[in-house]
């Protein structure tokens, strides 16, 4: 008869702490390194969202302000100045994840045509830019999905939204035209 008791804690080595050695750092303010799809997918949501955000903020108070309108575009110049060089940035270590030279990344300014960051998988191991980046963790996955998530809500609503206020407009004129008439006293 075994003596083992199936209810004991395991004595297994659970420290995940040494095993990212061979993993390369994740470094997303650089053009240096290399970044997987997922992450990129991520970054280029979360920063484009931010800085839209924060311009969205500044526009506000410039308004509330009585800033002029000269200043807000400028303003909303450098707020687009700065998502582009991030999209670039992150391109560029997309490009390098699956061993390409970082001009590939003048792809972002295609459209449709910068999908590719998106659907060619990364080389194995670590290539001629450096060591493979980590392999995602749950919070990363999540931070993805929600932020796929809201941006097609944002399409359906900006769809949905304009056909809805269409549809009772026409309801309402259909039922103004269908009201009789009360009948005149004699």
């Amino acid at each position: 008869m075994n003596a083992t008791n199936p209810y004991q804690a395991p004595r297994s080595n659970v420290d995940f702490q040494h095993q990212d050695t061979e993993y390369g750092e994740v470094k997303v303010l650089s053009i240096s390194g290399r970044i997987g799809r997922l992450r990129y997918l991520g970054y280029s949501m979360a920063y484009g969202l931010l800085i839209y955000v924060v311009m969205g903020a500044l526009a506000g108070a410039s308004i509330a302000m009585g800033a002029p309108q000269g200043l807000m575009m400028v303003l909303i110049g450098v707020a687009y100045l700065g998502v582009i060089v991030l999209a670039v940035m992150l391109a560029i270590q997309r490009a390098h994840d699956f061993n390409i030279t970082g001009w590939l990344a003048l792809l972002v300014f295609v459209p449709l045509a910068n999908l590719v960051f998106l659907f060619i998988p990364g080389t194995d191991g670590e290539n001629r830019f450096g060591k493979q980046p980590s392999p995602n963790r749950g919070v990363g996955i999540w931070v993805a999905i929600i932020l796929v998530g809201v941006m097609l809500i944002g399409i359906v609503a900006a769809i949905a939204i304009p056909a809805y206020q269409t549809y009772v407009k026409r309801a309402q004129a259909a039922a103004q035209s269908t009201i009789p008439v009360p009948a005149q006293p004699q």
